[in-house]
């Protein structure tokens, strides 16, 4: 068994110079604001909504596949019901995101869209 060694840990000093004006201690995590919150990230936009556009055909597809307007078998209508639920999804999820951003809604930023 591994032996444990004793270390004491103490707190470091602090410097005048690191307290802001409350007193509390400054921290440039969270004072931090790139401007990567301001980029339009164009290419992911394209992406959700391409993903929506397909989403949207294949639910459609499988709706008229199953209610008989089209040719084709159950079997079929499940698999591009899956399939359209699956691109649907994330489309609708960062076209809403990309919309609200851009209306500068409360709590959406674009940075929250990944960049591809």
């Amino acid at each position: 068994m591994a032996s444990r060694r004793n270390v004491r840990y103490s707190s470091l000093a602090t410097d005048d110079n690191d307290l802001d004006s409350e007193g509390s201690q400054y921290d440039p995590r969270f004072y931090y604001t790139p401007k990567a919150f301001d980029k339009i990230p164009w290419k992911s936009i394209a992406l959700a909504i391409f993903l929506l556009l397909l989403g949207s055909l294949l639910l459609f597809l499988s709706y008229f596949v199953l209610t008989g307007h089209m040719a084709g078998e159950k079997s079929q209508a499940y698999g591009l019901l899956a399939l359209g639920f699956l691109t649907f999804l994330p489309g609708f999820y960062e076209t809403r995101i990309a919309y609200y951003a851009w209306r500068g809604a409360n709590g959406y930023r674009f940075a929250s869209i990944p960049d591809y």
